[in-house]
């Protein structure tokens, strides 16, 4: 008597299920492992918490949004120019371009910022940035960021169907003109999902500040946390301050899955 064989879709269902019983297995037995007591006293202490307000939200997420914000706006402006720039006819521009894209994306974002907050200003004495540190991080984050951008801005414009330049050069209008009014509009609406996901990154890398050296005044949320969880030796800041971050990102992460559905109805 021959053994029924299961079908595709039944063992499909059967190691799914296997798969949920491993991971219910393991949820239940780090529950019933962990030292609860502890967890609360060390990562939920009410007393702590309220230390950290207003202060958290007034100014260690100020900031951090104020440095997300500076750095994302001098990306934009930077990873479009640099984009065209690497798609122009012109070899010493695309050259340049090419170079500034791969330096920027070699370098770690946290070597960037030593250089901008402790080598040019001995390299060039009284130099000085525009909003002092804000100034600072908002020039080394966003030249990290600009490279990154440039190759999603280069992307997108080349998403842009030919015909549409094309059809704009038959208008009489010039290769410039043309390429504000008619390509970059479009480029931009293809790219909106992946800078959304870049805005979330640099919300993340702005808690590289530190290493700067802050003040009360221009802490970000990382350090705000991470001082507070010295000064108290408990970690339950460094929850709120991670909660804080999810608070921007889990809301942003929405809208980038919510735009690619959408891109991915419209084609």
């Amino acid at each position: 008597m021959t053994r029924a064989r299961l079908s595709p879709r039944k063992r499909q269902q059967v190691s799914r299920g296997v798969q949920y019983a491993i991971f219910a297995a393991a949820v239940l037995f780090i529950a019933l492992s962990a030292d609860w007591k502890a967890v609360v006293e060390n990562f939920a202490d009410l007393d702590v918490a309220k230390e950290a307000f207003p202060e958290l939200i007034t100014i260690a997420l100020k900031n951090t949004v104020i440095y997300t914000l500076s750095a994302y706006v001098v990306g934009f402006i930077l990873g479009l120019v640099v984009a065209l720039a690497r798609l122009s006819s012109i070899a010493v521009y695309r050259g340049f371009a090419l170079a500034y894209i791969e330096v920027f994306r070699g370098l770690p974002a946290l070597v960037v910022f030593l250089i901008f907050g402790f080598g040019l200003p001995v390299a060039f004495p009284g130099l000085k940035f525009p909003f002092d540190q804000y100034g600072t991080v908002a020039v080394a984050l966003g030249l990290v960021a600009s490279a990154y951008m440039a190759e999603t801005f280069r992307a997108g414009i080349q998403a842009v169907p030919r015909g549409q330049m094309e059809a704009a050069r038959s208008l009489g209008m010039s290769h410039t003109r043309a390429m504000v009014s008619i390509v970059i509009p479009q480029a931009l609406r293809i790219v909106i999902p992946p800078l959304t996901n870049e805005l979330i990154l640099l919300f993340k890398d702005s808690s590289l500040v530190f290493v700067l050296g802050v003040t009360s005044l221009t802490t970000e949320l990382s350090k705000f946390g991470g001082d507070l969880a010295t000064e108290y030796a408990d970690s339950t800041p460094l929850i709120l301050a991670g909660a804080a971050y999810l608070v921007i990102t889990l809301p942003l992460g929405y809208v980038v899955r919510r735009l690619e559905a959408q891109q991915q109805k419209a084609r």
